[in-house]
């Protein structure tokens, strides 16, 4: 039976881990992310466009769709990850928002 809690305790804390790397301070959005695409590229089976809307840009993660760099797009709120390392690109992302997708 110890053996047992100790396994779990020790899954427990790994689990908790990497939950904590992945998504470090992130937050809910409420509000759909929309704009016009400054720039787009797809990597690892994600879509990754930075959005402009108002001067504020902000960098959205989406499953592989086609976008094109100049379209004005709105996408459904999701959750921000902070210093993000995606490696297939070998880049971080200061801030970027993972969302299911596009607004139809």
């Amino acid at each position: 039976m110890k053996k047992v809690l100790s396994v779990f305790f020790i899954l427990s804390v790994f689990a908790f881990w990497i939950l904590g790397q992945s998504v470090h301070a992130g937050t809910q959005d409420a509000a759909p992310i929309s704009g016009k695409v400054v720039e787009t590229m797809n990597s690892g089976g994600y879509t990754y466009a930075l959005v402009e809307k108002e001067g504020k840009k902000t960098w959205v993660a989406v499953p592989k769709m086609t976008i094109t760099k100049g379209q004005s797009v709105s996408f459904k709120p999701g959750v921000e990850m902070v210093n993000f390392r995606s490696k297939t690109l070998n880049r971080t992302f200061e801030s970027i928002i993972f969302s299911a997708g596009a607004i139809k």
